[in-house]
């Protein structure tokens, strides 16, 4: 075994490998860039070495400055983590060539499934099913546009080197696809430097399974069994379990099967994870699940396989990097209970899931389950970087009982002032159909209204808010009976209201007499009431009085987030319809398209194509026909 590693990512990444290398007395490296010189993982290291400026393609995404950092350091091993230069074959060679393990799998096997057009090609040549589609050379618009037709919609436009979500594009008609392929070949050079697509049909029912391979440098390759990560927004997973409810023996004989020959196929060693996309439209069944693609890396949710199988892939790749053969053969894994994961990010899914940045004052996650994080109060939250804040997971003999104890830890999350997508992801494993096992990629998107519907405070919530405002910051709230008779009563204690704002709406409140709900102060004139994964802020004054403005309703439209103008629609003097698309901000690797709130003209258009803008600055100015 190697004596030190230095893991080439940062964040929730870099702490999960730091975890599992000090429980083997293996020394740790860190890298960072100047965005995350204070960070979490920087402090969890042995060392640390700076790698560049906040942008990851002039730090995490250069190979020179990581091998240059483990050797400053004097690391053995590198440790890509997931994301970034993980799945980089060119990245994997330079290790090997500057005398380091690379902890992956070989170059060959990475390039091999790198390109998702390849990559099938290869699969359907080794007996393995494929999902039906157009993975040709010929990429100009037409004759894209023609394979989707003769494929038939809805079709499914797929970077050909993506991954995690980014680079696709749903179209549901002929109209809408040249949009569509033109803003998928955006965030596709965006986000891997590679605008080529490929075509897949859309499966109605769809539903994610993914099975966890793993290889040694001894030929051999065992599964460890599947996942299911269904339960999508916009091609990315939000909640993920193992193993995948309805699995039956003659289904997962198939996919664990098809996951093993293909691994085979290329030669895989070390961790990877074989995706598959199957037909649920009459349950789970072996003939009705097609490959879609091979991550030749770690998975996000790679702890859940973790939790059923009792073991740490993180110590299996250390093993296999060293050269060991696998630590257990295929009859030694055995499943034990179910585990379900939960992404917890930094976002505010009232609002079309915009990323939400800045210092984490308060912030305290569940000690009921397993939770991965990067970040630790007092730490902030970048805008330069994936908005994946934790990951939160359960683990029971039951399925029931794993989603019920991941609801409850994600109802006991507290961040402030940063916004969470906790609350939602309460709705999400408490919708009937999830707990039954009726999920598909779709089920999401079809109750999307309720799950990001603004949450309300329960009366309790509003008490907690008005003791809050009684006994610390508002005193004059509870004036004598005898100037304020309402409430006034001579058999009970007064039942003493005052109001507060929500936001902009006034509420009354309850002056109790007990604090029921965690409560953090922020400021002098506002409480936060923490209640089921929201943060609600109550004031004294609604925000709109302390000259805030900028609601779109008065035709100003800003940035609601610091990020880069990647497509500009309209020009001063245009006439736009209401939800009319006006210019497109991309923040945290994600594209963001704001519209017109109502028709008019545009007044003034403030930024150009290609601009930096910080969040609140006025971006175009509307005037309502």
């Amino acid at each position: 075994m190697f004596r030190s590693v230095l893991v080439a990512n940062r964040g929730e990444i870099a702490r999960r490998v730091f975890a599992t290398a000090r429980r083997l007395g293996i020394e740790t490296v860190a890298v960072f860039s100047e965005a995350d010189a204070e960070a979490a993982h920087v402090r969890d290291a042995d060392k640390a070495v700076s790698i560049g400026p906040a942008p990851a393609r002039e730090s995490y995404l250069v190979p020179a400055r990581i091998i240059a950092a483990a050797q400053a350091s004097g690391a053995e091993a590198i440790h890509p983590g997931y994301g970034f230069l993980s799945e980089n074959a060119d990245f994997a060679e330079a290790v090997a060539a500057a005398g380091l393990i690379w902890i992956g799998p070989p170059p060959a096997a990475i390039r091999a499934m790198g390109l998702k057009d390849a990559a099938k090609a290869l699969m359907a040549k080794a007996g393995v099913p494929v999902t039906p589609g157009y993975l040709g050379e010929r990429q100009d618009e037409a004759t894209v546009a023609a394979e989707a037709g003769r494929i038939g919609f809805p079709v499914l436009i797929k970077a050909v080197a993506g991954g995690g979500g980014k680079g696709m594009r749903l179209v549901e008609s002929p109209e809408a696809f040249a949009a569509a392929l033109a803003s998928c070949r955006r965030e596709a050079a965006a986000s891997f430097g590679d605008d080529r697509v490929l075509l897949e049909t859309y499966v109605t029912r769809p539903r994610h399974i993914e099975v966890q391979v793993f290889g040694d440098s001894h030929g051999n390759v065992v599964h460890l069994y599947e996942r299911d990560c269904s339960l999508q927004r916009r091609h990315q997973k939000v909640i993920e379990e193992a193993p995948a409810p309805g699995m039956t023996n003659e289904a997962r004989a198939a996919v664990t099967s098809a996951a093993v020959k293909a691994a085979q196929a290329v030669g895989y060693v070390g961790a990877g994870t074989v995706e598959f996309i199957a037909d649920a439209s009459a349950g789970l069944r072996g003939d009705r699940i097609w490959f879609m693609e091979m991550n030749t890396r770690l998975q996000v949710e790679h702890p859940v396989t973790e939790m059923v199988t009792g073991l740490d892939l993180v110590e299996w790749q250390f093993r296999v990097a060293a050269g060991e053969p696998l630590p257990l053969s295929q009859d030694q894994i055995v499943l034990t209970g179910h585990a379900v994961e939960a992404r917890l990010y930094a976002e505010t899914p009232a609002t079309g899931f915009l990323p939400s940045i800045g210092p984490l004052t308060h912030f305290s996650l569940p000690e009921n389950v397993r939770a991965d994080t990067g970040v630790e109060e007092g730490d902030a939250i970048s805008p330069f970087y994936d908005p994946m804040i934790a990951k939160l997971i359960a683990h029971a003999p039951t399925r029931e009982q794993a989603i019920a104890d991941l609801a409850e830890a994600c109802a006991e999350v507290e961040v402030w002032p940063v916004k969470t997508n906790a609350g939602f992801l309460v709705r999400c494993l408490e919708t009937p159909d999830f707990i039954a096992g009726a999920v598909d990629t779709g089920l999401i998107g079809r109750d999307l209204d309720a799950l990001t519907a603004a949450a309300e405070p329960s009366p309790e919530a509003r008490a907690t808010a008005g003791w809050a405002f009684r006994e610390a910051i508002a005193t004059d709230l509870d004036p004598s009976p005898w100037v304020e008779l309402k409430g006034f009563r001579l058999n009970a204690p007064p039942a003493r209201t005052a109001h507060l704002f929500l936001g902009d709406t006034a509420v009354e409140v309850e002056l109790a007499d007990e604090p029921t709900r965690m409560i953090h102060r922020v400021a002098d004139d506002e409480v936060v009431v923490f209640e089921g994964g929201e943060a609600f802020v109550f004031r004294d004054h609604p925000p709109s009085a302390d000259g805030d403005g900028g609601a779109a309703g008065d035709g100003s439209i800003r940035a609601p987030m610091p990020g880069k103008v990647t497509q500009l629609s309209v020009a001063a003097g245009d006439q736009v319809a209401k939800g009319q698309p006006l210019l497109t901000l991309e923040a945290m690797k994600m594209e963001h398209a704001l519209a017109a709130p109502f028709e008019g003209t545009v007044d003034t258009v403030s930024v150009e194509l290609g601009a930096q803008v910080t969040e609140g600055v006025v971006l175009v100015k509307l005037t309502p026909s």
